[in-house]
């Protein structure tokens, strides 16, 4: 399945629209990787832990998209969009959104 954050595909005609798609993901963090990511706050550096955490998250919520494109018969998902936020100061949770369409082989 083709996924892209643009809005058409060079070379290639949409042939249907099949209408707008989401995924959803929450993840927690644990409070050993809080301590750390509050450690480096004051001492500087990346967390690790958290990119981990938000890259899993952020491929959880594409995978639930592209699977729900593909139940409606979709081959690619046009504009895509990234959503991030915290929930609880813990939780992360990414959201992706898209066009489910049918594009030409």
């Amino acid at each position: 399945m083709i996924v892209t954050t643009t809005t058409s595909l060079e070379g290639k005609r949409v042939i249907k629209y099949l209408g707008v798609v989401t995924g959803e993901s929450i993840v927690g963090a644990n409070i050993i990787r809080d301590i750390q990511a509050r450690f480096r706050d004051v001492f500087g550096g990346r967390s690790g832990a958290y990119e981990q955490e938000l890259r899993k998250a952020r491929e959880m919520a594409l995978k639930e998209m592209q699977d729900e494109a593909q139940k409606l018969g979709a081959n690619a998902v046009l504009a895509v969009d990234l959503d991030y936020e915290t929930i609880g100061g813990t939780m992360l949770m990414v959201t992706a959104a898209g066009t489910a369409t049918v594009v030409e082989e």
